[in-house]
């Protein structure tokens, strides 16, 4: 289990390079560190319930059943209070996606990683292609179009104009 959060926990980190620019807040990255240290904990934990076993010991199956309760805890916890706050963290992300794409121009970094997100996620704008018409990029191209890497996949001559918004 400490290898698969690990695993996990790096992915995460991993990952988080490539949409840095839209998790401005740079806590964003906070819950890959705990799950990391989480998993030191849990291999240090199996390291003394397996001593423990082997041993016979009362006291340190004792010990080892009181962390594992503590743990069981610490996670519920953590659920609810995911729970809880879901629709905060999607507001602030929303609220910073909408502020990379008001940069957008085409050229700028941001500009790759919002095409990058846009093809890796198969999407367009924050909820829908709509989105573009709020932005600088769309106003000063006057061309009623989006990015090109809005168009979907499949679509072969797709010049993102929004009156064939199918193969957006």
């Amino acid at each position: 289990a400490a290898a698969g959060l690990s695993y996990v926990g790096a992915y995460v980190i991993n990952t988080y390079k490539s949409y840095d620019n839209f998790l401005q807040d740079k806590y964003a990255v906070l819950p890959a560190v705990i799950i990391i240290c989480v998993a030191v904990v849990m291999f240090i934990i199996g390291l003394i319930g397996c001593c423990a076993t082997f041993r016979e010991s009362r006291v340190g199956l004792g010990l080892f059943l009181a962390i594992i309760l503590v743990i069981f805890i610490a996670e519920v916890s953590a659920f609810v209070l995911g729970f809880v706050y879901r629709e905060k963290v999607k507001t602030d992300v929303q609220g910073t996606m909408r502020s990379v794409f008001e940069k957008y121009d085409g050229k700028n970094p941001e500009s790759t990683v919002v095409d990058y997100l846009q093809e890796q996620l198969q999407c367009c704008g924050v909820k829908n292609y709509s989105d573009w018409t709020a932005t600088q990029w769309f106003n000063s191209t006057g061309n009623n179009s989006v990015p090109q890497s809005c168009c979907q996949q499949e679509a072969k001559n797709c010049t993102g104009h929004l009156d064939q918004p199918q193969e957006l």
